[in-house]
């Protein structure tokens, strides 16, 4: 074991747990959980709040075997949880297959990002977890117990409550490959029937704006070769790009994934970043908001009507599409998405402010925060915004009776008493 020193990627977060333990061995992980008082897994840290945190100990599963075992009659394969998006999606692309969706960094680890139900862009992809066929995981009592069926729906977007999740079987389709153009400078001042168009022009699509007028900086459009149109010079009065670009102006082109229409396989053009770019500790916070998708003209509405005030401690804003799922606490369960994703400046006392500011716009939309970045909604109003809360509250009871997995960022979530035993 380890003394805890570390901090979350972007460097607000500062763990309070008293140590990380590393172990080499599914049974040494169930000896280490089995004997824990308080005990929360760690993933790769990309969380913004302390949710990943623990009032006791910490435990990565990193260190685990690799295991990548494809079964290609069922279509799925069964990963370490540890891993990393990017470190699966060679050796599934290799052997024909694809996951149906990725993030726009493959850096996450694939526990880590379904726990907190983390997506990518497509109007008929699912959040990341809706692939998650079923998961094994080491309980309070240091058991191993594998979860599919009714209880998947709530353990999959499982916010680290129900224990420490050793491997996932995901659902797979056959490789594809996909080209990728950005268009520049795309008008929002008119969206009604202009989203539509523009989320509908590929497999993947993402509009990059600054709020500092109407219109999106950028639209990334990555599309299956064999279903893409010969991309015009002008679209929906945007331009096509020449060159390679950034999300943010001014950032290296070379971290990000290739370009003009050059065809590659899904993993090399689905993320955003390319998985040889290594993301140091970032600049920057994050929050994002899910709405429904039939209300994304009010929710653009809603946030130009404070475009100053987010424009003035913003870096970009990324609008995405979710297609709906049945997992209990996903931010898009239930509902077709569109999510409102905001690339912060790292000034926490100058980001709060705008973030009460956007969630009290977005009110009246009901907005679901994405459970690993910054928001500031109260327990009660979330709890209000699913509908199978209450049976997910008392499947964590099931799993874990004690609140071995608990931490004061769950039990504020849960409305219940914070824990304190274990610090």
């Amino acid at each position: 074991m380890t003394p805890v020193t570390l901090t979350n990627w972007a460097g607000n977060v500062r763990f309070g747990a008293k140590q990380l333990h590393r172990p080499a061995s599914i049974a040494e992980l169930c000896d280490i959980v089995g004997a824990a008082e308080r005990i929360r897994a760690l993933g790769t840290r990309h969380s913004f709040s302390d949710i990943a945190d623990s009032p006791g100990d910490l435990v990565t599963v990193v260190g685990l075997p690799a295991e990548i075992e494809i079964d290609s009659a069922a279509a799925t394969v069964r990963v370490s949880a540890g891993l990393r998006y990017g470190e699966v999606a060679g050796h599934l692309h290799a052997a024909g297959w694809a996951l149906p969706n990725l993030g726009s960094l493959p850096h996450i680890s694939i526990a880590g990002a379904c726990a907190t139900g983390t997506h990518g862009s497509g109007n008929r992809n699912g959040n990341l977890s809706s692939a998650v066929a079923a998961l094994d995981l080491v309980t309070a009592g240091g058991e191993i117990v594998h979860i599919s069926g009714a209880d998947r729906c709530g353990a999959v977007v499982g916010l680290g409550g129900f224990g420490v999740v050793t491997h996932m079987i995901l659902r797979l389709v056959p490789t594809f490959t996909v080209a990728q153009y950005v268009y520049d400078d795309l008008p929002l001042d008119k969206p009604e029937g202009v989203l539509d168009e523009a989320f509908a022009a590929g497999y993947s699509v993402s509009l990059f704006t600054d709020w500092k007028g109407d219109r999106a900086n950028q639209v990334w459009v990555k599309s299956r070769v064999g279903e893409e149109s010969p991309p015009p010079a002008r679209w929906l009065g945007a331009r096509l790009a020449d060159t390679p670009r950034h999300p943010i102006a001014g950032m290296p082109t070379q971290n990000c994934t290739e370009q003009l229409g050059k065809p590659g396989p899904w993993h090399e053009r689905l993320p955003h970043f390319r998985l040889e770019f290594t993301p140091s500790a970032g600049e920057e916070l994050q929050s994002e908001y899910l709405v429904p998708r039939e209300r994304a003209v009010e929710a653009l509405a809603a946030i130009r009507d404070i475009r100053e005030r987010v424009a003035s401690v913003l870096q970009i804003s990324e609008l995405r599409t979710v297609a709906a799922d049945d997992l209990w606490l996903s931010p898009s369960y239930g509902r077709d998405s569109l999510a409102i994703h905001f690339t912060w400046v790292k000034d926490p006392a100058a980001v709060a402010p705008v973030i009460d500011a956007v969630e009290e716009r977005l009110a009246p939309l009901a907005p679901r925060p994405h459970w690993g970045k910054l928001f500031s909604t109260p327990a009660p109003l979330l709890r209000q915004r699913y509908e199978r809360f209450d049976d997910f509250k008392q499947l964590v009871r099931r799993f874990d009776p004690a609140g071995k997995f608990r931490n004061r960022w769950l039990d504020r979530l849960l409305g219940e008493a914070e824990v304190t035993s274990g610090g």
